[in-house]
């Protein structure tokens, strides 16, 4: 046992032998450290969210548009590409943006509701128009009117006899945005105090002319005032009606729509005759 702990001794005196192991040892970490590096760049990531369908512009995004890939580490090096679902599903590809289908989703290309260029018209249904209704701090009692809110919209007029009416012109409007004289959503920054302006909501087109129709009726000191749910309206000596008076009214004091169109298609119709 002694001889060979001395023989072992002189082994490892021996620079040549120590100069070979070392370079040995050196080559050996070069060959392992090269096949970790080649491995961990070629081993695929997994569980990678592609589009599962072509996704268009200022589109929420749902998890059925959303199927998973492995890819290459190397293509994810730059930092671009999601690679988390949670931070795809239930955000909005851009308003510029078409995402293909196999597409990886990127962070310039998904954003929020909110970083949207006007995030109150996605939310306005098909079928219906967006409509910019004119408020006070008054009129939404003190700045307690908020998006997602539904509303009734009240209406006052004053008719030629000099009777005053007060009524409901509509009712169950849902507020999607409410904005201050710049466009500035007023509840997005709660560091600052945004004065409101506008409700934005979306109505039927024919509910958005009547609506047109009585804001410049000022001839009959027609006001149109918002009214929460729960909130009530008193006007001493006044009478309330129906919607559908109040709708009368305004349609019996304006140019009906059809009138316009018959006056507008008689003049294209004499224009082409004097070409002719």
């Amino acid at each position: 046992m002694n001889n060979f702990m001395i023989s072992l001794k002189k082994f490892f005196k021996n620079k040549n032998t120590v100069t070979i192991i070392g370079v040995i040892l050196i080559i050996l970490i070069l060959v392992f450290g090269y096949r970790y590096q080649i491995k961990k760049k070629v081993n695929p990531v997994t569980g990678i969210p592609v589009a599962a369908q072509t996704i268009q512009p200022r589109t929420k995004i749902t998890e059925d548009m959303i199927t998973y890939i492995d890819v290459a580490p190397v293509v994810l090096q730059k930092g671009e590409v999601i690679t988390n679902k949670a931070a795809v599903v239930g955000k909005y590809s851009n308003y510029n943006t078409v995402i293909p289908k196999g597409s990886m989703f990127y962070n310039d290309t998904v954003i929020n509701e909110s970083e949207l260029p006007d995030s109150a018209f996605v939310n306005v249904e098909e079928g219906q128009v967006p409509y910019n209704f004119p408020v006070t701090i008054d009129s939404t009692y003190g700045n307690s009117i908020f998006p997602g809110n539904y509303i009734d919209i009240y209406m006052k007029a004053e008719r030629k006899d000099g009777k005053l009416m007060v009524g409901k012109l509509l009712e169950n409007v849902k507020v999607l945005a409410v904005k201050d004289s710049a466009g500035r959503h007023v509840f997005e920054n709660s560091e600052e105090s945004r004065t409101p302006a506008y409700l934005i909501f979306g109505v039927e087109p024919e509910i958005n002319i009547l609506l047109r129709k009585a804001s410049y009726m000022n001839n009959y000191s027609v006001e149109l005032f918002p009214v929460p749910h729960g909130a009530t309206v008193k006007e001493e000596g006044t009478t309330t009606v129906t919607s559908q008076t109040l709708k009368d009214f305004i349609n019996a004091n304006t140019v009906a729509n059809d009138e316009i169109e018959d006056k507008k298609t008689t003049t294209d119709t004499t224009n082409t005759t004097k070409q002719g």
